[in-house]
């Protein structure tokens, strides 16, 4: 049977972040890849400039539209933009038969505003409950849990947080930690897991959350236990960001066709 992932997340033109980014992840993965559009964006690797949500009902048909036909074995959430989108999703998502990966972008790379602020209690309330697993990154975590997210302790304590939130299972993402990029993973069994890779110094990190967030979907698309998707997905980002194509004037795209494993 051919795995199957879905994208249900906003549109990036220049193609390293948004659906576009998580497509050519699920590809790599060898992973069938459908993708809903929840907004569009007007941007490139040196800022956005625009940002367009669609209406909530159009997205829900897309959705239902891909549910009714070939479904998928696990999704994933991107950009949602506001509210209603974000109410939704989440309602559509409580008759999902399959894990949903969340992924919270509330703020583009060059700091653009993803998610109204009012979306963000929508998240907590609503999506944190239909996720199988939530990838906030330390800024996320702090928004949702009101405190400040800047050590590994603090990831921990965070990720602790959001899963009693409702969450299944959640890693935080360190990205912007200072050393290694290390990322913290609480199970549902309340177990602690931890994710370490060398710190690469590029400027060339574009679209590594939803990257991230693809490469796990994809894994669970094939059926892989949760910290083995989680364990290959950290390492084909470090392979992405390592061998990124050098394209565009400012924050550049990762290589989306580096070695998945």
């Amino acid at each position: 049977m051919t795995p199957v992932a879905l994208s249900i997340a906003g549109s990036d033109p220049s193609g390293g972040a948004g659906l576009q980014a998580d497509l050519k992840t699920f590809h790599q993965f060898g992973v069938y890849g459908e993708a809903v559009v929840t907004l569009i964006t007007v941007q490139n690797s040196q800022g956005v400039k625009r940002v367009e949500v669609l209406d909530p009902t159009l997205v829900l048909e897309q959705l239902h539209a891909v549910l009714a036909d070939i479904p998928p074995h696990a999704a994933k959430t991107g950009a949602l933009g506001n509210v209603a989108m974000t109410q939704a999703i989440a309602q559509a998502a409580k008759s999902f038969s399959f894990p949903l990966v969340v992924d919270p972008v509330m703020i583009s790379k060059h700091g653009a505003a993803l998610l109204e602020d009012e979306a963000r209690a929508a998240i907590a309330q609503h999506l944190l409950p239909v996720a199988y697993l939530f990838t906030p990154n330390l800024h996320e975590a702090s928004i949702l849990t009101g405190t400040e997210v800047r050590t590994i302790h603090h990831m921990e304590q965070a990720g602790a947080a959001i899963r009693e939130m409702g969450a299944k299972n959640v890693l935080v993402k360190g990205g912007h930690l200072e050393g290694d990029a290390l990322d913290v993973l609480i199970t549902e069994d309340g177990k602690k897991h931890f994710f370490n890779a060398p710190r690469i110094d590029s400027v060339h990190t574009h679209g590594t959350g939803c990257t991230l967030s693809a490469a796990i979907t994809a894994g669970l698309a094939k059926g892989l236990p949760l910290l083995r998707a989680v364990a290959d997905a950290k390492a084909f980002i470090s392979n992405a960001i390592r061998t990124s194509p050098q394209l565009g004037g400012g924050t550049g795209p990762l290589n989306h066709h580096a070695d998945p494993h």
